[in-house]
């Protein structure tokens, strides 16, 4: 991977793949990562509809299941070397992504909740593979907690304390999240940037670049 190469980063697309083909620089990108939830409430046939409109206008892609997809999508991921669920992945030689997808539980019973004890579990997991990368994206679902990135619409943080505590403790150069619509945005923890592209169908989506020293994240909107 050569400096000033980039990804575009999205999430929670939701069956909505109409503006996919709009993002800028999409087809050039050196790959897209989706943070989950590409449909709602959906199993493999509705994720193959999505993942078909992404792998149209980039085949390099980084994914996991949200919330609101079902367990076997992970499997239909898996199967097209896209699955970044408990996982971790090179993007470029000294560069890592690694993804924890679902969420923690919420009001709505969502097909894939999650206490935070397994969600931990998770990061550990995937950690472990991760750590040969100098440089390191976490993909979450879900927001670190007592971030702008995790505030729903009456002020109240509901994201992931498992989430935060990991990022608190190994520092990832980026944490690429969704999950809360209403709190895209970009926030830090400690060196982290932390950066929700909230639903895409607002529009919102992420270029994150290797600056050759550093990576670093922007949110777009279309």
């Amino acid at each position: 991977m050569q400096s000033g190469e980039y990804w575009i980063g999205l999430g929670d697309i939701h069956d909505d793949t109409a503006r996919i083909g709009d993002i800028p620089g999409l087809r050039q990108a050196a790959g897209v990562i989706l943070s989950g939830d590409l449909t709602i409430g959906g199993s493999v046939k509705q994720a193959e509809r999505v993942m078909h409109a992404v792998s149209a206008c980039n085949p390099n892609i980084f994914a996991q299941i949200g919330n609101m997809d079902r367990m076997d999508v992970t499997g239909y991921l898996e199967a097209n070397g896209w699955n970044i669920h408990v996982k971790a992945r090179e993007l470029a030689p000294g560069i890592g992504i690694m993804g924890v997808g679902t969420s923690t539980f919420t009001p709505f019973g969502t097909p894939s909740e999650f206490p935070e004890s397994r969600i931990a579990e998770w990061l550990d997991e995937a950690y472990r593979a991760a750590m040969p990368y100098r440089r390191l994206i976490l993909v979450s679902h879900t927001p670190p907690f007592n971030t702008d990135c995790d505030r729903i619409s009456c002020g109240t943080h509901v994201g992931s304390r498992a989430v935060r505590e990991f990022i608190e403790e190994h520092q990832p150069d980026i944490c690429l999240c969704g999950h809360i619509h209403e709190a895209r945005g970009v926030d830090m923890v400690g060196r982290t940037t932390v950066i929700n592209t909230g639903a895409f169908s607002s529009g919102g989506y992420a270029v994150i670049r290797n600056s050759g020293r550093r990576l670093r994240a922007e949110l777009q909107l279309l």
